[in-house]
C-alpha cells in the first residue's frame, strides 16, 4: 500500500474506533465510519474544489475570446497557443485548473478500494439493506451511483446549445454508465463511498451557485428559474393580500358610513317624535286652559 493508502488507512481506523464509542457492533459502525470518513475527506477538499470551480467558471467565460483567437490564428497554431496562454495569464486562470480535484479524487478512491478490500471483517457486515462486503443485489446502490454521478456533473455543465456543452454531456453520460457497470461487481461499501461523495459534491455545487461563485451553468440556470418563480409567487401573494386588505377597508368604510347614516336617521326620527310629543302636550295644555276659562265665565 502506498504512503497515501497507509495514511488514509490509519485515518479510517481512527474514525472507526471513534464511532465504536457510540455505536456497538460492526453492522452500523463500519457503515457510519465510511460516511463520516467521506464527509471529512470532502470537507478537506472543499477549498481546492472552490478554487477549481472558479477556474472552470472563468474558462467558460473566456470561451468566446478563445474561439476568436483560434479562428484568427487558425493557420498559425504556435501563435494561437501563445495568445491563449497570454489570455489565461491576464485572467489568472488555467485550462487544467478544473482537473486538479478529479486528479486527487481518484487516488483517494483507489486508496479506499485498498482499505475496504483489506478489511476482512467487513465481508458479511450488513448496513441498511445491503452487505458492505458484497455487491448490492437489489441494484439500488447501482441506480444511486448512476444518478448521483450524472446529476453532480450535469449541474456544472455550461448552459446553451454549443459543442462544448454537447461534448461534456456525452462524457457525463459515459462516466455515469461506467460507474454503473463497475458498481455491479464492486463491494457495496465502495459504491456507498462513491454515492455519498457525489451527494456531498452536489451540495457543495448548489452552495457555490447560490453564493454566486458559479455562473452560466445548467445548475445556475435551474436555480435562477426557481428563484424567479418564488419571487413571482411572493409578489402574487402580496398583490392578493393588498387586494383583500383594500376590499376589507372599503367594506369597513361602507359599514362605518352606513352606520353613521343610520345613527343620524335614528336621531332625527327620535327628534321628530320628541317634537311631535311636545306639540301634542302643548295642544293639550292649551285646550285645558280654554276649558278652565270657559268655566270661570
Amino acid at each position: 500500500m502506498s504512503f497515501l493508502g497507509n495514511l488514509l488507512n490509519n485515518f479510517f481506523e481512527l474514525i472507526h474506533q471513534f464511532v465504536k464509542i457510540f455505536v456497538q457492533g460492526d453492522n452500523y459502525s463500519y457503515g457510519l465510519t465510511i460516511i463520516l470518513f467521506t464527509v471529512i475527506i470532502r470537507l478537506l477538499m472543499l477549498p481546492l474544489n472552490i478554487k477549481s470551480t472558479k477556474s472552470s467558471a472563468k474558462m467558460q467565460e473566456l470561451q468566446p475570446k478563445m474561439q476568436e483567437i483560434q479562428n484568427k490564428y487558425k493557420n498559425d497554431p504556435q501563435k494561437s497557443q501563445q495568445e491563449l496562454m497570454k489570455l489565461y495569464k491576464e485572467h489568472g486562470t488555467s485550462p487544467f485548473g478544473g482537473c486538479l480535484p478529479i486528479l486527487i479524487q481518484f487516488p483517494v478512491l483507489m486508496a479506499m478500494y485498498s482499505i475496504l478490500y483489506s478489511i476482512k471483517g467487513i465481508d458479511n457486515v450488513h448496513f441498511l439493506w445491503f452487505t458492505l462486503g458484497k455487491p448490492d443485489n437489489t441494484f439500488i446502490l447501482t441506480i444511486l451511483a448512476i444518478l448521483t454521478t450524472y446529476v453532480s456533473s450535469a449541474i456544472m455543465m455550461p448552459k446553451g446549445d454549443n459543442p462544448q456543452a454537447k461534448t461534456m454531456s456525452t462524457m457525463n453520460i459515459m462516466m455515469a454508465g461506467v460507474i454503473g457497470v463497475s458498481s455491479l461487481k464492486l463491494k457495496s461499501a465502495l459504491v456507498m463511498y462513491w454515492v455519498v461523495s457525489n451527494l456531498i459534491q452536489l451540495g457543495q455545487s448548489v452552495f457555490m451557485i447560490k453564493m454566486g461563485l458559479i455562473k452560466n451553468t445548467v445548475g445556475s440556470s435551474i436555480l435562477n428559474r426557481e428563484a424567479e418563480k418564488n419571487e413571482e409567487t411572493i409578489k402574487s401573494k402580496d398583490l392578493n393580500n393588498k387586494s383583500v386588505n383594500k376590499s376589507v377597508s372599503k367594506k369597513s368604510l361602507e359599514t362605518a358610513v352606513d352606520s353613521k347614516y343610520r345613527s343620524k336617521a335614528e336621531y332625527n326620527s327620535k327628534k321628530n317624535v320628541s317634537k311631535s310629543t311636545g306639540n301634542n302636550s302643548n295642544a293639550t295644555k292649551n285646550k285645558k286652559n280654554k276649558t278652565n276659562k270657559n268655566k270661570k265665565k
